[in-house]
């Protein structure tokens, strides 16, 4: 299905959000503001924002693509990252962002690669660096309350 987006300028961004769980149709998306809601069911928040320049997804495979300038919003794990392109995976609840993936948790924690592999369902993240490089991370380590005293030699 094409969509036309007469009235909307050419060099907007696509937006898309949708429960990480279901994927309506195969819809290709170019230039166009397609924002859609969904609930959990518990009744609370759950979706994922996602911005790009082009978007794809499809209903058969389970697979959502976006390509160019993505940014990515996921307020229940609070995480917001960039990347050239991501695919969101969700028959196997995995994200996997590529080209200059920098991803930003809201308790201070980063990381930078080249390629970045989340998985939904248990928070784990495998990043890889562009050959001959490294992945960054920055975490915030916190110190319990009873940690003893560091050791002394």
């Amino acid at each position: 299905m094409k969509v036309d987006c007469f009235s909307i300028p050419a060099r907007t961004m696509t937006t898309w959000t949708a429960k990480l769980s279901s994927i309506a149709a195969l819809l290709v998306f170019a230039g166009c503001v397609f924002p859609v809601r969904a609930q959990t069911a518990a009744g609370e928040d759950n979706f994922i924002t996602i911005e790009s320049d082009m978007q794809s997804a499809d209903n058969i495979t389970g697979v959502v693509t976006a390509i160019g300038n993505v940014r990515i919003v996921y307020p229940p794990r609070g995480i917001v990252s960039t990347s050239r392109q991501a695919q969101y995976f969700s028959r196997e609840e995995k994200l996997v962002l590529s080209g200059d993936v920098d991803l930003v948790r809201d308790d201070g924690n980063s990381i930078r690669a080249e390629r970045l592999t989340y998985n939904l369902d248990d928070e784990h993240a495998l990043a890889n660096p562009i050959p001959g490089q490294q992945v960054q991370s920055i975490l915030l380590l916190k110190q319990s309350p009873d940690a003893q005293t560091p050791l002394t030699p």
